[in-house]
This record gives C-alpha cells, structure tokens and sequence, in this order.
C-alpha cells in the first residue's frame, strides 16, 4: 500500500496493522510505501516513522519514501501497475498479490482495510496458497 502521514486516510494504519496481525499465521505480509506523489507526506523520514509507529502502532515493513506512480515510481510500484493496470489514484491505494505473484488485485483508497469485500479477497488469496 503507498501511504501518507498527513491525510484522511492515514488511520488506516491501525486496521492494516490488525490485518497483519489477523493473518500473518497464513501468510500475509502488509508492506508500507510512504510516497510524497499527492503531497501528503512528511519531508522528515523520522516524523512518518513517528506516526507509523507510534501513533499507530505498525509492526508491518515501511520503507523508504519514495514515487509510486509515473516514470519515476519504485519498482515495486512499477511491476504492481504492470500486473494489476492500475496506478494509485491518491494514498492509500491496496494491492493484493498472490504467493505466487500471477495475480494482483487493486483496491482505491476509499476501501477500508477492514472492509468486507477487501478481508474476503484476503482470506480468498490465502486459501489458494
């Protein structure tokens, strides 16, 4: 997921961090990809980690900021795009990736991580592992 710490969205952490938590026996990793494409976040490494882990408590990897979307997204971001045909529209765009990395799905912003649509297509992409 590409994150911000300064918008609307950002408590999303704790329902991602209880994802994890959830389902990390069976497999899921949640990953954080702090991004500054839609001006959201922190110029200071240290403040977005401050709000990740200690106002949310994520236990999950964050990396380092970095471009999610265009010519200059990460490789990460650029093979997600690549699979799902989807570029995150705003923060907190989710991408489910299966163990075997053949299917991607994408969820927008707006798609709580707590979602009931969202935890089905988990609990989907686990059983097939």
């Amino acid at each position: 997921m590409n994150s911000a710490s300064q918008w609307g969205f950002t408590p999303q952490f704790k329902a991602l961090q209880a994802l994890q938590e959830k389902y990390a026996d069976q497999g899921l990793v949640v990953m954080g990809f702090p991004s500054d494409d839609f001006r959201q976040e922190h110029d200071d490494a240290a403040k977005t980690a401050e709000v990740c882990y200690v106002n949310y408590g994520v236990k999950f990897p964050m990396f380092a900021s970095s471009a999610v979307r265009g010519d200059d997204a990460n490789l990460v971001f650029k093979a997600l795009i690549a699979k799902s045909g989807e570029s995150p529209s705003w923060n907190f765009n989710k991408y489910l990736v299966s163990a075997d990395e053949q299917q991607v799905l994408h969820f927008g912003s707006r798609t709580s991580p707590d979602d009931a649509e969202f935890v089905a297509a988990v609990e989907k992409m686990l059983a097939k592992k």
